[in-house]
């Protein structure tokens, strides 16, 4: 029997792929009304949790991970509609399977990370699907859009983009980078959808009762949607989903004092989409 890869050995930002695994694997039965059915998660985490990382136990998290799966399985079936057979890529795919519920019979999914993560990965969940491919990335480096393959021209057709518990871990400049990017190289009618905390996050990781485990940081957090658009005149910001706000009546209640002190919500998922003149 080949021995896998512990998930300890990943670097810090990497090992949190461990927390969104765990909370798909175990959550649907503490939260129901979130519940993601996720047919893959319990095998995977059954093979790598002996690998003496604490599981997430914390309530507001696993509620977060299953709310926000819903809501980007949601943006990219609703994007799948629209545009059939489009491109569909997870930035930072981690260990999640997106494609059980995107594949359409037409739509073609690439799962996308660091190399550590994919060499886990291909151990773990062997590609089984000629329309579902993975493909190493790095996105804080300047050729992210070459790496992915992804249209060089803007009139092709669009595609939809998301990344899931990435971009807080990154600099500001280089997440102010990879919207540059899509908003300068995106096709009109594409998508970026990601999950942002805000500005009070950062630097406070210790804090976070599952990532504090893994040593990464909070690196970036929102202040202000326009944040969102500056980047490049193309970017429009679609929609803004508060992630926690369906998990009880306190989250419901104090949510609009929240948006109002801060400016943004604590937690959300966001979605921008690439236009050009004509479609505004």
């Amino acid at each position: 029997m080949t021995a896998r890869k512990p998930a300890r050995s990943l670097s810090a930002v990497p090992s949190t792929l461990r927390i969104p695994l765990a909370a798909r694997a175990s959550g649907d039965a503490m939260f129901p009304q979130v519940a993601v059915r996720d047919a893959y998660a319990a095998g995977i985490l059954e093979q790598i949790r002996d690998d003496g990382q604490p599981l997430p136990e914390d309530r507001a998290t696993i509620y977060g991970i299953l709310a926000r799966t819903r809501r980007f399985r949601a943006l990219a079936q609703d994007f799948l509609k629209q545009h059939p057979g489009a491109r569909v890529v997870n930035m930072g795919c981690g260990l999640s399977h997106y494609f059980q519920w995107l594949d359409d019979g037409k739509s073609r999914m690439t799962d996308a990370d660091l190399p550590e993560v994919l060499e886990l990965r291909r151990e773990l969940l062997p590609d089984t699907h000629p329309r579902h491919d993975v493909c190493e990335l790095d996105l804080t480096a300047p050729d992210w859009w070459e790496q992915l393959s992804l249209p060089r021209k803007r009139n092709a057709q669009p595609v939809f983009l998301f990344t899931e518990g990435v971009l807080m871990y990154l600099e500001p400049e280089q997440v102010q980078a990879v919207l540059t990017t899509f908003g300068e190289r995106a096709p009109a009618g594409s998508v970026l959808a990601f999950d942002a905390m805000c500005w009070l996050a950062v630097g406070r990781a210790r804090q976070h009762p599952s990532v504090r485990t893994t040593g990464a940081e909070f690196r970036w957090g929102l202040r202000r949607p326009a944040e969102l658009t500056q980047p490049h005149p193309r970017l429009h910001l679609d929609a803004t989903f508060r992630v926690l706000e369906g998990m009880g009546l306190p989250y419901t209640l104090f949510a609009p004092m929240v948006l109002l002190l801060l400016g943004v919500p604590i937690y959300a998922v966001y979605s921008l989409r690439a236009t050009d003149p004509a479609d505004t």
